[in-house]
C-alpha cells in the first residue's frame, strides 16, 4: 500500500487507522451537549440568513476544492450556481433555523500523510479530514455569521484578548509583534527574559464537547446557531483512505479535529482555552 511514495506498513490499514482515530477523540465519560430550549416567535422570513443572491456570491467565489464522501465536486457546485443557488440557500437557511444538520455533512474522508520519511506506526501519520463541500459552506456561514460578532462582544467571563489565531481582526504577524513588544519592553529593565513555548497534544482531539458547548452557551448566540453547533458535532462517521478498500466506522464521541472540517475546529476550541 502506498500514498504519496510512501511505503505504509502492512500493519497499518484503513480499518486500523480508523479504531487509531477513534480511539484518540472517545471519551468514555462522554456527556451529551444539552440545547437550548428557549424559542422566539418568528415572522415569515426572520430566518432567512442567505439570500438567494448571497448564496450565489458565495458559490460564484467557491475554490475547487477537495471531494468528501458524497463525491459532489467543487467544481460543479461552480459551475451551476445560477441554478443551485435558491434550493441551496433555502436548504441552508432550514438547517440553521430547525438547527439540524444533514447525516451526510457528518461523514469525512480521513487521508493519512505521514509526518515522517519512513512511517511505522499510526501515529506517524497524521489525519486530514475532509468534509463535504456543501457542509465547508454552511460551516463559514455559521462562522461568519454567528460566531465572530458574538466573538467581537465577549461577556465580562471570557477573554480573547491574548487569542489572536482564528479571529476576524487577529494574525500571526499580530501575535509576533505582541511577543516582540513584550520582550523590548522587558528588556528595558531586566538583564533578560525567559520565554516558554507550549504546544498542546492532539488539542482540537481532547476537547470536551460538553466543556466548549458550556461556554459557547455564555456568548450572544441565536439558540438555533447554538443548537446547530450541539446537533453538529456528535455521532461523525469517517473512512480512512489508504487503500482501495476504504472501511467506514462510527465515531460516536469525536472532537472537531479528526471528523469535522478545519472551518469549526479552531473558531470553536479558542473559547475552550480562554
Amino acid at each position: 500500500m502506498q500514498l504519496q511514495s510512501t511505503i505504509i506498513p502492512d500493519g497499518v490499514t484503513a480499518e486500523s487507522l480508523n479504531r487509531h482515530y477513534a480511539g484518540i477523540s472517545a471519551d468514555l465519560g462522554y456527556e451529551p451537549p444539552k440545547r437550548k430550549l428557549t424559542t422566539t416567535a418568528s415572522c415569515p422570513g426572520d430566518d432567512e440568513v442567505l439570500t438567494d443572491i448571497r448564496m450565489f456570491e458565495i458559490l460564484d467565489k467557491l475554490q475547487n476544492t477537495a471531494t468528501g464522501l458524497d463525491l459532489l465536486l467543487a467544481w460543479f457546485v461552480h459551475l451551476g450556481a445560477p441554478v443551485f443557488c435558491a434550493p441551496l440557500a433555502r436548504l441552508f437557511n432550514k438547517s440553521i433555523a430547525t438547527s439540524t444538520v444533514l447525516k451526510q455533512w457528518k461523514q469525512a474522508t480521513i487521508t493519512p500523510v505521514p509526518k515522517t520519511t519512513s512511517p511505522q506506526e499510526h501515529t506517524d501519520f497524521r489525519p486530514i479530514s475532509v468534509t463535504a463541500v456543501l457542509s465547508r459552506i454552511l460551516e463559514r456561514v455559521i462562522v461568519r455569521e454567528f460566531i465572530y460578532p458574538a466573538i467581537l462582544k465577549l461577556p465580562d467571563q471570557l477573554s480573547c484578548t491574548d487569542q489572536y489565531a482564528f479571529r476576524p481582526t487577529g494574525s500571526t504577524t499580530a501575535a509576533l509583534v505582541a511577543i516582540l513588544y513584550s520582550v523590548t519592553e522587558l528588556l528595558s529593565c531586566n538583564p533578560y527574559v525567559v520565554v516558554l513555548a507550549l504546544d498542546f497534544s492532539k488539542a482540537f482531539d481532547s476537547v470536551r464537547h460538553f466543556t466548549l458547548l458550556h461556554k459557547m452557551a455564555s456568548l450572544n448566540l441565536p439558540a438555533a446557531a447554538y443548537n446547530w453547533l450541539v446537533d453538529f458535532l456528535p455521532a461523525r462517521r469517517y473512512a480512512s483512505a489508504g487503500n482501495s478498500d476504504c472501511n467506514v466506522s462510527v465515531c460516536p464521541s469525536v472532537c472537531p479535529s479528526v471528523c469535522p472540517s478545519v472551518c469549526h475546529a479552531p473558531v470553536l476550541c479558542q473559547n475552550e482555552e480562554s
